[in-house]
């Protein structure tokens, strides 16, 4: 691109036992007409079937996911900054 590096579209999502409305989402960010190039997922230490959800996606999708499960909660904002720093 004669030295014009093209622009990445990273999307990152924190979790925290949404099993309810994740798979609804994760096909929103599948269906936008610019595909992302990466997806970085932190979950929030969640009890439900969140984290397998991502999984299953992350095998079906064709999206690049990154999924990281923290071993104890950190709270909303400190998950989403974590988030933000894990985007290429």
């Amino acid at each position: 691109l004669n030295g014009i590096k093209a622009e990445t579209v990273s999307v990152a999502i924190c979790t925290y036992n949404g099993a309810r409305y994740l798979r609804e989402q994760l096909e929103s960010i599948r269906q936008q007409s610019r595909t992302a190039d990466e997806l970085v997922v932190c979950d929030d230490a969640s009890q439900d079937e969140t984290v397998q959800i991502l999984r299953e996606f992350s095998a079906e999708s064709g999206i690049k996911i990154r999924i990281y499960v923290n071993s104890a909660n950190l709270g909303f904002t400190r998950n989403f900054e974590q988030a933000l720093r894990l985007c290429d």
